[in-house]
């Protein structure tokens, strides 16, 4: 098969997360399979325009504004004679509307998560009100007929909510080789991965383990990523650690090492995070919002309201059972291999899409 993926960008971009990661994963093994893929994104600094990685023949053109508009014209000028067997429209918040101008080809939607109230928090009034109840809802019913694919229950009721027709789960992925694990940290460690900006509230997180802190709990916090909070946060007190971008390997030893993971996002289209600190170890206490109200309960996690006063509260009552073990033990959350993720969303989006061809 010949198949199009439009998403604004790729997993060579300075600013991918876990979407690109999610795409970058599953076509490179479609590419192993035999079949041809091309990614179409926006240009990222450094990158060519046309570049082949890992079986994946990406075309890069636009900015994170543009590249809606460009994908629109590399289609009309050479996509449409390409071939493509089957479009798929990755929404990050906007679509591309493939379907409005993709002819003769089925198109598939790959939503992971709708921002709502993410809004507030990524832009300015008033532009955020425009976003939240005019521009994402007009988007997203530009899609009611449009078959699509999302990671979670939460998203997928979202996705429903905003009036499209159909809407199936796909499986959320996660590497699956061993790992080493390793001793915890002596001292009690809470632990928050991810970007430090306001979507993702890791002030949450912090403001938990200080209240945790005022409750007799000697505890202190790793903060794991950048943003624009990071300094903020560093200044908090001597039990919170910055320590900005780090390595992979270094990220695990940290999670692995601590006693638990903090998630507190606004909202999430599942939250890898919390697959991946089980996998080490590491138990998560998480917001009750959507994506992590179906993560953390799978991989065995603690649901607390969202508030840090709640995670301060369920941190003061489980400290002696996360503490109680010295040696972490990793265990399967609700994330699968990305050989099964690969798979499954192959077989829905030819399903859901109703391509009558050969593979």
């Amino acid at each position: 098969m010949r198949i199009l993926v439009c998403n604004w960008r790729d997993i060579t971009h300075p600013a991918h997360g876990g979407a690109e990661v999610y795409t970058h994963e599953v076509l490179t093994r479609w590419a192993q399979w035999g079949h041809e893929i091309t990614l179409f994104c926006a240009a990222s600094t450094g990158r060519p325009a046309n570049e082949t990685i890992d079986g994946i023949d990406h075309v890069r053109a636009g900015s994170k504004y543009s590249v809606y508009s460009q994908a629109r014209q590399w289609w009309r000028k050479q996509g449409q004679h390409v071939g493509f067997d089957i479009v798929i429209d990755q929404v990050n918040t906007r679509p591309f509307a493939c379907h409005k101008w993709v002819t003769g080809v089925p198109v598939v939607a790959l939503v992971h998560q709708v921002a709502r109230e993410v809004w507030f928090k990524e832009v300015m009034l008033p532009i955020a009100v425009a976003g939240r109840f005019m521009m994402e809802p007009y988007w997203l019913r530009s899609l009611r007929y449009v078959p699509a694919m999302t990671v979670s229950e939460s998203s997928r009721q979202s996705l429903l909510d905003a009036g499209l027709q159909k809407v199936v789960i796909v499986p959320e992925g996660i590497e699956n080789e061993s790992k080493v694990l390793i001793k915890k940290y002596e001292r009690p460690t809470a632990v928050f991965v991810g970007r430090l900006a306001a979507n993702k509230r890791p002030d949450h997180a912090v403001a938990a383990v200080g209240l945790a802190r005022q409750q007799g709990i000697d505890l202190r916090i790793k903060l794991v990523g950048e943003g624009d909070l990071k300094e903020e946060l560093a200044d908090r007190g001597s039990h919170v650690e910055a320590l900005g971008f780090v390595s992979a390997q270094k990220r695990d030893d940290v999670v692995s090492r601590a006693h638990v993971q903090l998630v507190t996002s606004v909202r999430e289209g599942w939250g890898l995070v919390v697959d991946e600190a089980a996998r080490l170890g590491t138990k998560s206490i998480g917001y009750d919002v959507p994506g992590l109200r179906d993560s953390v309960p799978a991989s065995g996690g603690i649901l607390v309201e969202p508030r840090p006063e709640a995670v301060a509260q369920a941190l003061v009552t489980n400290m002696t059972s996360l503490t109680n073990k010295s040696t972490a033990q990793g265990w399967q959350g609700g994330a699968v291999s990305w050989d099964t993720v690969a798979e499954k969303t192959f077989t829905t989006m030819k399903k859901i899409s109703h391509y009558k061809g050969d593979v």
